[in-house]
């Protein structure tokens, strides 16, 4: 196939990967990434899966795989604290800010476009068309959506059906320098540990630093608390400490020093000693809404889903990078050996459609025990 004219909306993992893979065949590739600051420095730590390290090695960046924390088993506290049970499962984290910085450097800068909020896309035989925040369109032959959970480009593709749907709980988060582990909580140390009650789930493990360190002292610790919510709950939970609302989530340091205080003390009454150690440890938590959706199709005529913005899947299944790691390489693969993007884009969405139903389906599984 002849080369391409190729937007990409969303410069998260997801579509850097796309990216890279297309820019290195010679498609005129350009990603528009609506933060005007970029997502460097936005990540915590995440579990590497097969199709991630296949990407990896596709672009020469397989040494990202390398630089991680291995949890040496699985631990599971009881409400006092004590270790009810455990698994010998080693398990190694790996940098999101790490591999975010290391693919982007593998993409040209001058197509990386920040502050450039995409508002529609409108699918078309012989292209789509691209409306832009400031009024300008653009019309290409492919545009490739991977912006996420609050895609706008998958309502081109269905506009009767594109929004996500509240799965009944939310996470907290929070994700705090080793150093700062109280003494009181070291067990967690080098384990992946959990705590599980009634509608919640607690868990935690050490990751890189935000450069890829992994010495004793230099790295950090992320800890999730999964916790019911109604979905009336969900404006006043995802309140900044300036009033505005938020989608889908409350990002650091958005939450008030207030309401901060009263989450403390709700973990003080639900939490295992450790867990409240390293809650209280974190300055400015983040809540995470859980929400699914599963698109019908994942192609049009010139446009193409990747990542989830055809399938949001829950953080349980750690699956959510290496899903769109393998969503770009079936792209890439399917673009490189059709003549024509009708076709490419049929082998395309042959593959990928079974697989993000799949685990879509896992994430909902796991998550069964935390809806209300």
């Amino acid at each position: 196939m002849k080369p391409l004219r190729i937007r990409i909306v969303g410069g998260s993992v997801g579509g850097l990967f796309a990216g890279v893979l297309l820019q290195r065949d010679g498609h005129d590739v350009r990603i528009y990434e609506r933060s005007a600051g970029g997502l460097s420095g936005r990540g915590a730590g995440l579990v590497g899966q097969p199709d991630l390290f296949r990407l990896l090695r596709r672009i020469g960046a397989d040494h990202v795989a390398r630089v991680g924390v291995v949890a040496h088993e699985r631990i599971f506290l009881d409400p006092t604290g004590a270790i009810e049970s455990r698994i010998q499962s080693p398990q190694s984290q790996i940098s999101w800010d790490y591999l975010y910085d290391t693919v982007a450097a593998k993409f040209d800068p001058a197509n990386y476009v920040l502050g450039r909020p995409v508002i529609d896309v409108v699918d078309g035989a012989h292209g789509a068309q691209i409306s832009f925040g400031d009024g300008s369109t653009e019309t290409v032959d492919l545009v490739v959506a991977a912006d996420g959970i609050g895609s706008v480009v998958r309502k081109a593709l269905d506009p009767e059906d594109h929004d996500n749907r509240f799965a009944g709980y939310v996470a907290w988060r929070g994700l705090i320098a080793e150093t700062s582990i109280p003494a009181e909580a070291s067990i967690l140390l080098n384990r992946f540990a959990f705590f599980t009650s009634y509608g919640s789930q607690a868990l935690g493990y050490l990751v890189p630093g935000a450069g890829g360190e992994a010495d004793i002292g230099s790295r950090r610790y992320n800890w999730v608390w999964y916790r019911q919510a109604h979905a009336g709950e969900l404006p006043r939970l995802f309140t900044d400490r300036d009033g505005a609302v938020h989608r889908f989530s409350l990002p650091r340091g958005g939450l008030s020093t207030d309401r901060r205080d009263a989450f403390r003390a709700e973990a003080a009454t639900a939490l295992p000693p450790q867990f409240l150690a390293v809650v209280e440890a974190e300055a400015e938590p983040s809540i995470q809404g859980i929400f699914d959706y599963e698109s019908a199709t994942m192609v049009g005529q010139s446009v193409a889903l990747l990542g989830d913005a055809a399938f949001v899947v829950r953080p349980h299944t750690a699956m959510g990078v290496s899903k769109a790691a393998g969503d770009a390489m079936a792209l890439r693969d399917s673009l490189a050996t059709a003549s024509r993007i009708s076709d490419a884009l049929g082998q395309f969405e042959r593959q990928r459609l079974p697989v993000g139903l799949a685990i879509a389906e896992y994430g909902r599984r796991l998550g069964d025990d935390l809806r209300p």
